[in-house]
């Protein structure tokens, strides 16, 4: 009898992560069947077949649910032992902060960055989701995004002697740097001279990854809808590089014919990034609590540059700052736009017409949504008047939708306004064919006291000067449809 082959840790590791895989996309799957059956029934009762595949759907969804949360919790309590063991008890005493981390190999950088990321003081303010994120970050390996920079990155400005003296920096302009902190300085400079591309940026202090923005920022934690339900890629160069295809066509031949040639279109979309920058004032004193100070901080961060993200990811014009999505449809030609059938008219024929044009293969997807100001919102509620597919009711909490589909609401939209015009009025589409792309790392510069514009005097208030680089388009127009005023 052959002798049984033992099974090493990597292929342990690789049958772990298959497995999450497997029930990700199972239920993935389960989700977009139940999507059809409910686009299919168009507002009505199920029928007996249909209700019978649902509750089959509904009970395994929930099996799968359980049983990929009990995967994900077993990996990280894998995970983090692994890494309590590795930091905690390693020969030189536990400290991942000892060795500069340009040194460490790519699995010590990692392991190290998740022990700070699940530290009670170094983490303490981070959300779950956001943990998620910097641990997908981390493990991120592409052409695009390198992972190992940021872990390194990490530890290099999460080193309490950094950390120290990005407190002084954020509130002084002559600050005192112990030996230790100058050090700390010097090598998170380095680092980020090693992340640049083409000529570095001078000026300005490496913002810790723990607090910033275009690291920890989630979709989630965003109250941008575009950014919540985009394709978003943080991104340790200057330009995203993708391949994008609509697909490959299939077909039936007779036995022993000669296939024909069905290569897909590939294109080779590029999203370049571009400046962001903000003047965050502020009358708060600084603490020297870390995790006080790193709660306040990231908020005070994230906060105006999620809004100028919600602002020019809708209506970004691409030259300086980001491409907006209906910036980007609106230019489209092929496909070509839809006209309402009158002019400044908003029928239920206009909204039936639209999702018929958007091809069938990203109606079922359950990442594709509406989205419109809350003026046009508010006209499609009204049709429900003539129409009782449609629905006047505005006293429910949930998030409005349409066939099946989350229909959130984008003031930065036009609004549906009498006379003629052309404004891009409601969009339908599969939001994962919008990328926005985040160049990992933010920096800032203190400025110590504000001046009143009118009659020159302080205001007691201290700002910080920030920056960041951050693009977006459209990787894929076939997934989108754009409706459209018509002129006359």
């Amino acid at each position: 009898m052959p002798p049984t082959k033992k099974t090493t840790e990597d292929e342990k590791d690789y049958t772990r992560s298959e497995n999450i895989e497997a029930a990700e996309a199972r239920i993935s799957q389960i989700h977009e069947e139940m999507g059809v059956i409910d686009s299919e029934a168009a507002g009505d009762e199920l029928d007996e077949d249909a209700q019978r595949s649902w509750d089959e759907l509904e009970a395994e969804l929930t099996f799968r649910e359980g049983e990929h949360r009990a995967l994900v919790r077993a990996e990280r309590l894998r995970e983090s032992r692994e890494r309590w063991s590795s930091t905690r008890f390693s020969p030189k005493g536990g400290d991942p902060f000892e060795e500069d981390p340009r040194t460490l190999s790519g699995r010590a950088v990692y392991d190290r960055s998740m022990a700070v990321v699940d530290s009670s003081e170094g983490g303490r303010h981070l959300e779950p989701r956001q943990k998620e994120r910097i641990q997908k970050v981390l493990r991120t390996r592409t052409g695009d995004l390198d992972g190992e920079l940021v872990g390194q990155l990490l530890l290099a400005t999460e080193n309490p002697h950094y950390r120290s003296a990005f407190q002084k920096i954020a509130a002084s302009t002559t600050p005192v740097f112990t030996p230790e902190e100058s050090r700390a300085i010097e090598r998170v400079g380095l680092i980020k001279r090693a992340m640049s591309v083409g000529s570095p940026g001078s000026g300005g202090f490496a913002v810790p990854v723990l607090i910033d923005p275009t690291i920890i920022l989630t979709q989630q934690g965003s109250e941008n809808d575009i950014l919540r339900l985009a394709r978003v890629e943080t991104i340790t160069n200057d330009t995203w590089k993708g391949l994008s295809t609509a697909g490959v066509s299939w077909q039936f031949h007779q036995e022993a014919q000669a296939a024909t040639d069905n290569s897909p279109t590939i294109a080779q979309p590029e999203v370049p990034t571009h400046r962001a920058d903000g003047f965050i004032p502020f009358s708060i004193e600084i603490g020297m609590d870390w995790p006080g100070f790193a709660e306040q901080m990231s908020m005070l961060l994230a906060s105006g540059y999620d809004e100028l993200l919600a602002d020019k990811l809708t209506l970004g014009s691409g030259a300086d700052q980001p491409t907006g999505l209906v910036t980007a449809l609106d230019a489209v030609t092929n496909p070509a736009n839809i006209e309402l059938a009158s002019a400044s008219v908003l029928q239920g024929s206009d909204i039936y017409g639209l999702w018929n044009a958007l091809p069938q293969k990203y109606r079922r997807r359950m990442s594709t949504a509406w989205l419109s100001s809350t003026s046009v919102q508010n006209t499609i509620r009204q049709l429900g008047t003539s129409d009782p597919n449609f629905t006047v009711d505005i006293t429910q909490e949930a998030i409005p939708r349409l066939f099946g589909r989350e229909y959130p609401m984008n003031d930065y939209m036009a609004d549906f306004v009498a006379g003629t015009s052309t404004d891009p009025l409601l969009i339908v589409g599969d939001f994962q064919n919008y990328l926005v792309a985040q160049r990992a790392g933010m920096q800032v510069e203190f400025l110590p006291m504000l001046f009143d514009v009118t009659n020159n005097r302080p205001t007691g208030q201290r700002g910080w000067f920030a920056w960041a680089r951050v693009g977006a388009d459209v990787v894929n127009d076939a997934a989108f449809r754009l409706l459209i005023d018509r002129s006359a």
